[in-house]
């Protein structure tokens, strides 16, 4: 199925488009760096369908929103927070991949006990946690072309691993068996979060487990079913 950002969401300075589906508890789905909501079509689609109320924003800057000329990862959070206060959700999950991961984490570290679960992928605490040839590479490509979103994976996010320690909510934590992130970057992330679960998809990249693919939508659900009890 195929979900258009329909609604508008006004946060501050910026409009947020976000998609809508399904109804019962709250779960925000949050795409990565230079994509859109439509990337989460298939979990959008499940979810719905198992009976959750489905939001599927695109990140300031991206998809249906107005291009910025800066990002940042902490107000990309904060734009969450006041969707989900505008929006008048209690508790509801999230789950974020790569970018969408990041600021899940910021989010709940910036604004204790908004989020009721969390389910995050491909997600890195520093610049240094991804792999050095897509560093390099992108750090080349931005030289010679440079992109703001770009600039932004190669500078953010700085997030001090023993602060994941004050997130005390259920978290999913995933990654490819061949993700751009490094194996003992999702190690750590795991490590240092209270009550993880991780798992990492066998011959997997950064993304293809969740792109019109099934898997990491059966992986949320049962998750959310095990986990998400409050």
């Amino acid at each position: 199925m195929y979900y258009e950002a329909s609604k508008i969401v006004k946060i501050n300075s910026v409009f947020l488009h976000y998609a809508e589906a399904g109804a019962g508890r709250p779960i925000l789905l949050l795409h990565g760096n230079g994509e859109d909501h439509h990337l989460l079509n298939v979990e959008m689609t499940q979810l719905a369908e198992a009976g959750y109320h489905v939001y599927a924003p695109d990140s300031r800057g991206h998809g249906a929103n107005a291009p910025l000329q800066e990002y940042h990862y902490a107000d990309m959070a904060d734009d969450i927070f006041m969707m989900i206060r505008r929006l008048g959700l209690d508790k509801p999950a999230l789950y974020g991949h790569s970018d969408g991961g990041i600021i899940a984490l910021l989010l709940e570290l910036r604004h204790p006990g908004t989020l009721g679960a969390m389910a995050i992928s491909g997600t890195n605490l520093s610049p240094e946690g991804l792999i050095p040839s897509f560093i390099e590479e992108y750090t080349q490509i931005n030289q010679e072309t440079p992109d703001p979103l770009v600039t932004l994976m190669l500078t953010e996010p700085h997030i001090d691993p023993e602060e994941l320690e004050k997130i005390h909510i259920p978290v999913l934590v995933t990654a490819g068996e061949n993700d751009l992130v490094l194996r003992e970057e999702t190690e750590r992330i795991a490590a240092h979060l209270p009550d993880a679960r991780m798992v990492i998809v066998p011959d997997a990249d950064h993304g293809s487990y969740l792109a019109d693919s099934p898997l990491m939508g059966e992986m949320l659900l049962d998750f959310l079913a095990e986990k998400w009890t409050q």
